[in-house]
C-alpha cells in the first residue's frame, strides 16, 4: 500500500469523522432542550423559568420525576460537544496548524464539565456546591470556546475570500461572536445589585414574582437567555465551519 494511498485514506476518515461529529452537536442540543422541556412539564409545581434556575429541574429532591430527563439531555449535549471538539482537534493536527487551538480545547473541557455536572453523584463531590462549580466551569469553557471558534471562523473565511489583512474582519467577527457574552455580564450585574441593594431577597425564586421584582434583576432569567444563545451557537457553529471551511480543503480555522 503506497504512502499516498494511506495519506488519502487517513484524510478521508478525518473528513467523514468531522462531518459526522458535526451532526452530533445539533442533535445533542436538541436532546438537551427535549430533556429540559420534559423535566419542566414533570415539575411537581409551577415552573416559571424567569424566576427559577436550571438547577431546580436537575434536583432529585425538587423534581423527583423529571430530573433524569434534564440530566440525560445535558449529558448527551456534553458528549456531542466533546465528540466534535475531538474530531476538530484531529483535523487541526493533520492539517499541520501552528497555533494552539484554544477554542477547541475550551470547548472540549466545557463539554466534559457539562456532562460531569449532571452525572457525578453527591458523594463524589465532597466540596460544597460541587455541582454548581462544575456547571459554572462548563459555562465558562463552552462560552470561551464558542466565542473563540466563532471569531476565528468568520475572520478566516473573510480573509480567504478577500485576501486582505485589513482590520474589518475582526470587527465583523466580534459583532457575531460577542453577543453570547452579554447575558453573562448582565447576570453578574443583576446578582451584584441584588446582593448589595436588595439583600432581603436572598436567592431568586417565585417569591420574587409575587413581590413584583423586575425580571431583569433575576439571575434565572439571564441564565436561561445564556442557555438559549449558547445552544444556538453550538448548533450552528459546527455546520457553519463545514460550509465555510470544508474538511476536504485540509485547512483549519487557524490557517
Amino acid at each position: 500500500m503506497s504512502p499516498d494511498f494511506k495519506s488519502q485514506q487517513k484524510t478521508s476518515v478525518t473528513v467523514v469523522g468531522l462531518r459526522t461529529s458535526s451532526i452530533g452537536v445539533p442533535l445533542g442540543v436538541l436532546a438537551l432542550w427535549a430533556g429540559i422541556i420534559i423535566a419542566a412539564r414533570r415539575y411537581p409545581s409551577e415552573y416559571d423559568w424567569r424566576y427559577m434556575t436550571l438547577s431546580s429541574l436537575l434536583s432529585p429532591g425538587r423534581n423527583p420525576s423529571g430530573h433524569l430527563w434534564a440530566s440525560g439531555g445535558i449529558v448527551l449535549c456534553g458528549l456531542g460537544g466533546l465528540w466534535w471538539s475531538a474530531a476538530l482537534a484531529r483535523r487541526w493536527e493533520r492539517a499541520g496548524g501552528r497555533r494552539q487551538p484554544r477554542g477547541i480545547w475550551f470547548l472540549g473541557l466545557g463539554s466534559v464539565f457539562m456532562a460531569c455536572s449532571a452525572t457525578l453523584p453527591d458523594w463524589l463531590l465532597r466540596i460544597p456546591k460541587g455541582h454548581e462549580i462544575l456547571a459554572l466551569l462548563a459555562f465558562v469553557g463552552l462560552g470561551i470556546g464558542t466565542v473563540e471558534l466563532t471569531f476565528a471562523t468568520i475572520r478566516s473565511a473573510f480573509l480567504r475570500r478577500t485576501h486582505s489583512s485589513v482590520p474589518s474582519p475582526r470587527w465583523l467577527a466580534a459583532v457575531v461572536a460577542l453577543p453570547i457574552v452579554f447575558p453573562i455580564l448582565l447576570a453578574g450585574f443583576a446578582q451584584a445589585y441584588v446582593f448589595y441593594v436588595l439583600p432581603e431577597l436572598h436567592w431568586v425564586n417565585l417569591s420574587w414574582r409575587a413581590r413584583g421584582v423586575p425580571v431583569y434583576l433575576s439571575f434565572a432569567f439571564w441564565e436561561w437567555i445564556m442557555c438559549v444563545l449558547l445552544s444556538a451557537y453550538l448548533a450552528i457553529l459546527p455546520l457553519a465551519i463545514n460550509v465555510i471551511l470544508p474538511p476536504k480543503t485540509n485547512r483549519t480555522i487557524s490557517d
